[in-house]
């Protein structure tokens, strides 16, 4: 007598499959996509039966039915284990894309229903994210508790990237973008400060000229940071030369490091100030004569998003829970 296998398998569809034509005919359900995806994750009827609530002979039963559906063998059964057949591993991605999608679509549906309720996607610039996400934490903690934030700290481009593709819902960023298609709510412009180490002849000073960082030993971050095209430009209108940074950082810690070595000076904007270099002794400050160089931080968020008047009220309130910073607020 045969014993019995230990995973549930769908039979292979007898015959052949149903001509390209038929197949478009007819749509796959969201239950065989999730069935589909589940088995693709897991490549075990049994845990991926478990994991969407499923039984395991209407999950083999879904499978079978989308690739009957699709007209394309998406499984390769053994009595040992489940592989994916290599349209399987193409399918996968895009089932997985489907129901992400619907997803949204949900989330999207939920957030209309009620204001400040469901997900909220965040992005957030490196450069930002440790010194701001503190009060916008604090903001959505007592002001919108239904809210359920997602935060995702990334480069600008990718964040971008991701507000267009619908990834993202809202980004927190430096601006100007030059990006079609997306909205900016600014929120504060702040200044840029010089540190330096505690030795260096401007340590301290309150009036440093731009002029000084066409000579000055000048530390950046790694390219892809939006800082480090700032500082750039600040450096061309100062009438420094291309290419005159030799030593570059992927973070601002690591950066005021380097600077408290005596490798050179960095500049930060001011909400960082306090953050990177309150623990080294061998560091100093110095600020810039006025008009000094500044950058703008805003909220931003796609042209004509459904939710844009909620992310208005958003960035109305963060532009005042940011009050007490060492800013200069937008109205």
């Amino acid at each position: 007598m045969t014993p019995p296998t230990p995973y549930a398998t769908s039979a292979a569809p007898s015959g052949p499959y149903p001509s390209a034509h038929a197949a478009r005919a007819r749509q796959p359900t969201l239950s065989q996509l999730r069935a589909f995806a589940a088995v693709a994750e897991y490549l075990h009827f049994r845990e991926a039966a478990g994991a969407i609530g499923m039984s395991q002979p209407a999950l083999s039963g879904a499978v079978a039915a989308l690739e009957e559906t699709l007209g394309v063998q998406l499984l390769e059964r053994t009595t040992r284990k489940v592989l994916l057949s290599p349209a399987g591993e193409r399918m996968a991605v895009r089932a997985r894309r489907v129901l992400d999608s619907v997803g949204e679509l949900l989330e999207e549906a939920e957030a209309a229903r009620a204001p400040f309720t469901g997900v909220l996607r965040l992005g957030v610039i490196p450069t930002v994210a440790p010194y701001l996400l503190p009060t916008v934490l604090r903001l959505v903690r007592e002001e919108y508790p239904d809210l359920d934030l997602q935060v995702h700290e990334e480069q600008t481009a990718s964040l971008l990237d991701g507000l267009g593709h619908g990834r993202l819902d809202l980004l927190l960023l430096a601006i100007p973008l030059g990006a079609a298609g997306v909205t900016e709510l600014p929120l504060f412009d702040e200044d840029f400060v010089l540190v330096t180490p505690r030795d260096h002849e401007y340590a301290g000073r309150g009036d440093v000229p731009r002029s000084a960082l066409r000579e000055m030993d000048l530390l950046l971050l790694d390219e892809g940071h939006c800082l480090r095209d700032q500082a750039l430009d600040i450096c061309r209108e100062a009438g420094r030369e291309e290419g005159a940074v030799t030593t570059s950082a992927a973070g601002l810690s690591t950066l005021v490091q380097l600077v408290a070595g005596g490798m050179g000076v960095t500049l930060l904007p001011r909400t960082a100030l306090r953050v990177e270099t309150a623990r080294n002794d061998q560091l100093s400050t110095a600020y810039f004569a006025p008009t000094a160089p500044a950058r703008r931080i805003a909220l931003t968020m796609r042209a004509g998003a459904a939710r844009e008047a909620e992310f208005t009220t958003f960035a109305a309130s963060l532009r005042a829970a940011l009050s007490p910073l060492p800013v200069r607020l937008v109205e």
